[in-house]
């Protein structure tokens, strides 16, 4: 048995990503899998990765702990095997409004044995694709669509028709209301287990705090969404209806700073880092807007909950922009941001080397580890482990940096090239 001593000088997860958030110097990158809504894996993934590792049968069912993008769950038993130094902190209810939970078997397009949370649709339309309902209420026009033969949920945009003369930013501020006591419950009880029972860094996300997050403009949690809800007109309402854009993120944030002092009340600094905001303003190789719009239409608002956040919590907060984000990062400091995820290095601008150049430092790289787009799901595990080898080397010449995929891993990733990226991490993997 090993003494004090010698479990001490062996870091945990939890002490290993603490140290990254603070640019210091870690026995190993830390490295995260399952972790936030945009660095899991699609449940298939999970599901191969578990048979090949001798954690499952053939035809064990996983669970799917993220509906809209039918993410797979990263149990204790495949983070362990694993080396992942971070796990989630579960919110009360999903993209569609309800819990998961009371979970019963279902299976997916592609014939991998999943778990389904009990409001979840199973029953095919006649034309084979599967729908939800918000709330799960199938008295409610459906909210989301994955076609037959898909893999993912997409938002049904249903969007009234807008009289501007009638429009009211109280319609799209129904999104957020003040959180109760029993989701509260929740995020408590969550917290307090995985804080007590874990030695890794815990993440969350709590509600309300993205502004003009596009996955959540259709509002699939709610049964009649009121206001601007298609996202084309959203893009368009930045332009054009811009001072009704800013009257909705004012009320946003005040309901949200009111929410972000009730969560902490309940779960205090068992949560390391949030994820404060998912809003994309980028694409592969353009951008939504312009960095000065940026700053005027969403940096003041974001400021207010750094600001909150960094005066009364512990927390880092995470922001996530995918495509070729780098004009904004200057504007996502000033925000207050202290990590940014997920680095897409194949879009426009986003070369590692001149990012840690210009950047490293003063932001946390939370991702960046390997491209999700190509070279993990259609490279060889050579060219993966190559891949992953010359990202821990650049990304981590100033420190702050947790390893992690491009967002989520897809769906038919083959599973050598998956433990082909752990293996170039240093794991030891039993097949």
């Amino acid at each position: 048995m090993k003494n004090s001593s010698d479990r001490k000088s062996v870091p945990t997860g939890r002490e290993r990503v603490l140290k990254a958030l603070g640019y210091e110097q870690v026995d190993r990158i830390p490295v995260d899998l399952g972790g936030t809504l945009g660095t899991g894996a699609q449940v298939s993934v999970i599901a191969g990765l578990r048979r090949v590792l001798g954690l499952d049968e053939p035809g064990t069912p996983v669970k799917v702990v993220e509906i809209y993008q039918m993410l797979g769950e990263v149990a204790a038993d495949l983070r362990d095997a694993l080396g992942i130094d971070v796990v989630n902190l579960p919110g009360p209810k999903n993209h569609f409004g309800f819990a998961d939970a009371d979970y019963k078997p279902w299976y997916t397009f592609d014939g991998t044995d999943v778990l389904v949370p009990g409001k979840f649709n199973t029953e095919p339309e006649p034309n084979g694709d599967i729908l939800q309902y918000p709330q799960g209420d199938k008295s409610a026009l459906p909210s989301g669509r994955m076609p037959k033969g898909g893999f993912y949920f997409d938002d049904i945009i249903r969007q009234e028709p807008i009289d501007d003369a009638k429009l009211d930013p109280a319609d799209n501020l129904e999104d957020f209301a003040l959180i109760g006591e029993e989701d509260l419950m929740v995020y408590e009880r969550g917290a307090r287990e995985l804080y007590d029972n874990t030695d890794l860094a815990i993440t969350a996300g709590f509600p309300g705090t993205a502004f003009g997050d596009v996955a959540l403009v259709p509002a699939a949690f709610l049964k009649h969404p009121k206001g601007i809800r298609d996202i084309e007109e959203w893009y368009i309402s930045t332009v054009s209806r811009r001072q009704y854009i800013k009257e909705v993120f004012a009320g946003q944030a005040e309901i949200a700073i009111k929410n972000l002092e009730r969560i902490h009340q309940a779960v205090g600094d068992r949560v390391h880092v949030v994820w404060l905001d998912g809003t994309d303003l980028a694409a592969q190789n353009t951008l939504f807007c312009s960095p000065d719009a940026y700053r005027e239409l969403y940096l003041p608002f974001s400021r207010k909950l750094n600001d909150w956040i960094h005066a009364h919590t512990k927390w880092k907060s995470m922001k996530h922009c995918c495509g070729g984000c780098e004009p904004f990062i200057d504007g996502f400091i000033d925000a207050g941001f202290d990590v940014l995820n997920p680095i897409q290095t194949s879009a426009s601008g986003m070369d590692p080397q001149g990012l840690v150049d210009k950047y490293g430092g003063r932001i946390v790289f939370w991702g960046g580890g390997v491209d999700t787009q190509q070279t993990l799901p259609f490279g060889t595990p050579d060219e993966v482990r190559r891949q992953v080898t010359e990202r821990l080397r650049i990304f981590n010449q100033k420190n702050g940096f947790v390893f992690t995929t491009i967002h989520n891993i897809q769906c038919n990733t083959p599973t050598e090239n998956v433990l082909a990226m752990f293996e170039a991490l240093g794991r030891n993997i039993k097949k």
